[in-house]
C-alpha cells in the first residue's frame, strides 16, 4: 500500500473519531436531566424518517402518493413488521420482498 493512502486512512479515522469522542468525554462528566434524555430518544427515528421519506414518496423528482408508487405500498406492511416485531433483519427482509413482489406483479 502506498504511504499516502495510509496517511489518508489514518486522517479519515481521526476526523471521524474526534467529533464522536469529544462530546462523549465532556458529557460523561455531567448528569444529563431526564427531560433531555427523553428528547434525545426521538432523534434516531426522526433522522431515519427524514432519510427514508424521499426514497418512498418521490419518484423521478415527483411526489407520488398513488397506488402506482410500489415503494409506498411496500412500506405499509414493512412499517407494521417494524412496529410489532422490532426486528431489523425481518423488517428489511419484508421490505425488500414486498418491493420485489410488487415489481413482479405490477
Amino acid at each position: 500500500m502506498d504511504g499516502k493512502y495510509l496517511i489518508m486512512i489514518i486522517g479519515m479515522a481521526i476526523v471521524t473519531f474526534i467529533p464522536r469522542y469529544i462530546p462523549l468525554a465532556v458529557l460523561s462528566k455531567f448528569e444529563i436531566p431526564d427531560i433531555i434524555v427523553d428528547w434525545l430518544r426521538f432523534i434516531p427515528p426522526a433522522i431515519l424518517a427524514a432519510l427514508l421519506a424521499p426514497g418512498i414518496l418521490i419518484i423521478e423528482g415527483k411526489l407520488i402518493l398513488t397506488a402506482q408508487n410500489i415503494f409506498l405500498i411496500a412500506s405499509l406492511p414493512t412499517i407494521l413488521v417494524a412496529i410489532y416485531k422490532k426486528n431489523i433483519f425481518l423488517t428489511v427482509l419484508v421490505g425488500m420482498s414486498m418491493v420485489i413482489l410488487l415489481e413482479y406483479l405490477l
